[in-house]
């Protein structure tokens, strides 16, 4: 053979490589066998309900992207402290985050509303756990609330992907409470724009770690706390703080999973549909969970180890007035924030 010969034939055969390889063809079916690797951490430690369920999170991603997602689940502190989440996520240390947003409102300031105001996801009848989160579930994405979330966030490199309900807020008491004259000076140990709800009726809203609470509790640090129903069933807050608190709660207290926006907006069209159902295979998983605990929180009742309290009318019309005060406040600090309280306050006109 000819060397002139020999050369073109080698040249075509590179050409006819390079369009097999760099086809639009060849790159989506490199694109559709890609596995994405992604690591999700916790707000919250190991034994935490909400925690040890993102392993079904996981599971449900994997399976809906046909193996393609694959994800590591990891609890508070395992790979980094918990308030320092949102800073890791967003630098891409972390792919997601599983947490409260009430922990970012300094950052995200509507993020105390999305975790929810006193009042604002108090509902009419205050119904079982499935339809409570339903209910609140609906109002985000019906109301246009998500689309708002998802524009803040996205100023911080994060996607929000869902929401999810870890029940009714609880809170556990060193002694009973029936009038908004026993919360005079009690400590309570809340969650964000809780803690000026709290001084608002004359109480002392304050925080420490939950972790810690149980200690504040048998100690006298502190004289009641809030949590969700694992203050009772995991935390055994009620040895020590028998009475819960029941009015001027919320039935719902919303959680929610940021992503690091590069990596969502890498993804193909078919993985972000499987990460959005994983998200609310979640949502329904945690609520079957939640719905459990609560039914043994009823039996503890019926055995006296945690003895239900709850405020009279007049306590709760002076509750009720102090978190629409607050909503006015909060509403004042941020654009978005006012956005939000207002879709609130339209929403809540539609309940019966």
């Amino acid at each position: 053979m000819k060397p002139g010969r020999f050369s073109r034939l080698g040249i075509i055969f590179i050409v006819a490589v390079f369009l097999m390889t760099f086809s639009p063809g060849s790159q989506a079916a490199a694109a559709a066998e890609k596995i994405y690797r992604m690591k999700i951490q916790s707000a919250y430690p190991r034994g935490d309900l909400s925690m040890e369920l993102l392993k079904d999170f996981a599971k449900s991603a994997e399976k809906r992207s046909n193996g393609r997602i694959k994800i590591q689940v990891f609890a508070d502190p395992e790979l980094v402290p918990g308030e320092q989440l949102f800073e890791a996520t967003k630098k891409g240390t972390l792919t997601m985050l599983h947490a409260v947003a009430a922990m970012w409102g300094g950052i995200v300031p509507v993020g105390e509303v999305e975790f929810g105001l006193p009042y604002a996801y108090n509902l009419p009848g205050h119904p079982d756990v499935y339809k409570a989160g339903e209910t609140i579930r609906n109002f985000f994405f019906d109301s246009g609330f998500v689309k708002l979330l998802r524009a803040e966030y996205a100023k911080q490199g994060l996607y929000w992907l869902d929401v999810h309900s870890y029940g009714p807020l609880v809170t556990m008491s060193t002694k009973k409470v029936t009038s908004c004259d026993d919360l005079k000076g009690m400590k309570i140990r809340v969650e964000g724009s809780w803690a000026d709800y709290y001084n608002m009726i004359g109480a002392r809203g304050t925080f420490i770690s939950g972790m810690e609470a149980y200690m504040g509790l048998k100690l006298g640090t502190i004289d009641a706390s809030q949590w969700d129903v694992s203050a009772i069933t995991g935390l055994k807050w009620n040895e020590v703080a028998p009475y819960r608190i029941i009015g001027g709660q919320n039935d719902v207290v919303p959680g929610h999973i940021l992503m690091n926006l590069k990596v969502w907006k890498s993804l193909p069209d078919d993985l972000k549909k499987a990460m959005a159902g994983a998200a609310e295979d979640y949502f329904h998983a945690l609520n079957k969970v939640y719905a459990g605990e609560l039914k043994k929180v009823d039996e503890l009742v019926k055995e006296g180890k945690v003895i239900n309290s709850p405020i009279d009318e007049a306590c709760d019309e002076i509750h009720k007035a102090a978190a629409y005060k607050l909503w006015d406040k909060i509403g004042a600090r941020d654009e978005a924030a006012a956005k939000a309280i207002q879709m609130i306050k339209d929403w809540r006109k539609t309940l019966k």
